[in-house]
């Protein structure tokens, strides 16, 4: 009997993977014009539709509370796996798992995820700044920024928690509004460790003033804004996505749920309309298994975006090459390990 095609495969069977290389800089690092996996690097033409911010585990006790036995692996999987093989199903090839060091990062996890359901994931290094700075260590306080940085580039470098797993990106977060002193030092060590590593940067921000303040201190570092993710874009104006946009960053619209989607397709609309949709990108940030909660708590899953947005988007005049931009080739490109200089 033939496997049924999703609506997104439907869509996209015609348009021919494609990945665009343009004012990235490929040196002697590691995984060079590679995407990272839990499971090993790839081309980025086999990166496939892609989900670029989703969560499989949280946790959200803090650092001083943070203890990783607080959760089973078997469990969690268990838990997951039916959400996560959901999405094979319609089509989707990687989700990009955006859960950093200490708020329940677990390479491990993801690997095993990754072989049970087939779906390619992508962990990452770094430190999440924002939550009145809940989740960072002590050495977030007391070291520079290149100390810092020393530490995620090791981690790019040599692996993560000893494990031969390597991460696919940065994430870090900063505070709303004008950054903060840790939150620019987060930035500066982003910005050393993109140039040690090629490893896009992808910082939990929100509204815009926090956005170019980082675009600032990227292109002070001689990083340009084809590094940045601006992630959590979706409450910013479509004045702010289109001139971050135009510069260069990567806008990352990131929220999308069941409620949302004709926000979602306005804001789509007005970027395409200024022939920017080749630095958007669009996922959910949704899951997640919660410790804290008993069996995990309850799971949002991750088919809006194939079951809802995409229908809305092609009805609106969106086009097969549209959806194509915005779920392939933008992921690839965005991922796609290469230093970006400004």
């Amino acid at each position: 009997m033939m496997k049924r095609r999703s609506f997104l495969e439907l869509t996209l069977a015609s348009i021919p993977l494609a990945h665009s290389t343009a004012n990235t800089h490929f040196h002697d690092i590691p995984f060079a014009g590679k995407i990272v996996t839990v499971t090993g690097a790839i081309p980025p033409t086999e990166l496939g539709v892609t989900l670029i911010h989703e969560h499989v585990l949280v946790d959200f006790s803090g650092f001083h509370s943070y203890d990783p036995n607080r959760w089973a692996d078997d469990d969690v999987i268990q838990k997951m796996l039916p959400y996560v093989r959901s999405l094979t199903e319609e089509g989707c090839r990687s989700l990009v798992d955006c859960t950093p060091n200490y708020l329940g990062r677990d390479p491990a996890l993801l690997r095993e995820l990754s072989k049970a359901s087939g779906l390619q994931i992508i962990t990452n290094t770094g430190y999440y700044g924002g939550s009145d700075h809940k989740y960072l260590p002590p050495q977030a306080f007391s070291e520079s920024a290149e100390q810092l940085a020393m530490r995620w580039i090791k981690e790019a470098t040599a692996g993560l928690d000893a494990m031969d797993i390597y991460p696919g990106f940065v994430k870090i977060s900063v505070n709303p509004g004008r950054l903060s002193e840790i939150s620019r030092k987060l930035a500066s060590a982003a910005a050393i460790t993109h140039l040690a590593s090629g490893l896009t940067i992808a910082s939990h921000t929100g509204p815009a003033v926090a956005a170019f303040e980082q675009l600032a201190i990227l292109k002070e570092h001689g990083v340009g804004a084809a590094a940045f993710i601006w992630v959590h874009a979706q409450g910013a104006t479509s004045d702010d996505h289109i001139r971050a946009a135009k510069a260069g960053a990567w806008v990352s619209l990131d929220g999308l749920t069941d409620d949302n989607v004709d926000q979602y397709s306005m804001l789509l609309g007005n970027l395409k309309r200024e022939n920017l949709l080749s630095r958007v990108l669009v996922s959910h940030d949704a899951g997640w298994y919660d410790p804290a909660k008993p069996n995990g708590g309850t799971v949002r899953g991750y088919t809006t975006l194939f079951r809802k947005l995409i229908p809305r988007l092609l009805a609106s005049g969106f086009s097969s090459s549209d959806v194509h931009q915005l779920t392939v080739t933008n992921p690839a490109s965005a991922f796609t390990v290469a230093v970006r200089k400004g």
